[in-house]
């Protein structure tokens, strides 16, 4: 269990953090500050609720010495010594290292892997699959580019996801995604197999990385191609080339000022995304454990029509419920990552 001095010193933090909001701390400190303190909110929380129960647990002991009082002391102790492993898990759960981008909104990218024009319509039901969750959750989705195929699908497509804990909840859709089923324009009714890439970047503002104006080339130039609503025939499509990493984003809106912010808004967290792929896996070199490395080359996820089943590979976990998830309906295995990541950390911890 964490020892008590140390929850003595977050308490203390707070109450210190506390004091200087109230005092009104100077405005260049005061975000800095605010967020730290609304960090250790939850965690003191937990920490008053943990020491309360171990109180009320010694001064329940304390009555088994009293004749008249021991009765209900026994009675009451088993229940109160039951609440404190319980409260020891929340304790520590809240007390793991936080990822800095999990409040943050979400860069979602979407693309065709093999399997042809079938795999292009995976991509279709795998946007339509995320935007209802996001519906679900009252986050605000907004497609950025799509570039359509001719039979429906989707050759590439990138949204911006805003809300409360984005990131932290589809980080761990990044990867790459199967699908078995019968495609429509199969006579002999054979199950193909197909694949579409998926890649959650957490959005980075200006603070975190400043990009130079040398580093980039914009291009303006007309749009063309399939596309219907997100497509149209002015010179408004921007593409921004990162010369260093060669990185080529582009946006095909109606607004050419827009396109520009839209593909910097992508080329900044594309770039945020490399540099904390970079930390990490110089953090990571000797954890294996953990539930996904975000890398877009590892098959996380199978979704099989025939058998209305959908399998997550890294945590053996299978569902029958297919159809209410490409529906929108992720809470159970978004739930089930979540628990899983959290579980490895408080073992990394514990060992």
């Amino acid at each position: 269990m964490v020892p008590m001095d140390k929850l003595a010193q977050i308490t203390q933090r707070f109450e210190y953090l506390e004091a200087r909001l109230n005092a009104g701390a100077a405005p260049a400190e005061i975000a800095t500050i605010a967020r730290e303190y609304s960090d250790l909110k939850l965690i003191v929380s937990e920490i008053t609720s943990y020491r309360q129960a171990l109180d009320q647990v010694s001064e329940t002991e304390a009555m088994l010495s009293d004749p008249e009082m021991k009765a209900l002391a026994e009675e009451e102790l088993p229940h109160l010594r039951q609440r404190i492993p319980q409260m020891e898990h929340r304790l520590q759960l809240a007390l793991l290292p936080k990822d800095a981008a999990d409040a943050r909104p979400a860069i979602l990218e979407i693309r065709p892997g093999t399997g042809g024009e079938e795999a292009a319509l995976f991509v279709a039901d795998l946007l339509r699959m995320y935007q209802k969750y996001a519906e679900s959750q009252g986050w605000q989705f907004e497609i950025l580019e799509q570039q359509d195929s001719d039979l429906g699908g989707i050759k590439e497509v990138s949204a911006s996801v805003k809300g409360d804990g984005v990131f932290a909840r589809l980080k761990f859709e990044s990867g790459v995604h199967r699908v078995q089923r019968v495609p429509e324009t199969e006579a002999q009714g054979r199950i193909h197999t197909s694949a579409a890439t998926v890649a959650v970047l957490p959005e980075a503002e200006e603070v975190d990385l400043v990009i130079p104006a040398s580093d980039i080339r914009i291009d303006t130039m007309r749009a063309s191609g399939a596309g219907g609503q997100h497509v149209n025939t002015t010179d408004s499509a921007v593409r921004i080339t990162h010369l260093p990493t060669g990185m080529i984003v582009t946006s095909a809106q109606k607004s050419q000022h827009r396109n520009r912010d839209m593909a910097m808004q992508v080329l900044r967290a594309r770039l945020y995304a490399l540099e904390r792929e970079r930390v990490d896996s110089a953090r990571a070199a000797d954890r294996k454990a953990q539930v996904g490395s975000g890398d877009r080359s590892e098959r996380i996820r199978t979704y099989n029509f025939p058998q209305g089943r959908m399998t997550d590979h890294r945590i053996n976990l299978t569902l029958y419920s297919l159809s209410q998830i490409m529906a929108g309906d992720l809470t159970e295995v978004v739930d089930a990552l979540v628990a899983h990541d959290q579980a490895t950390k408080l073992a990394e911890m514990e060992g």
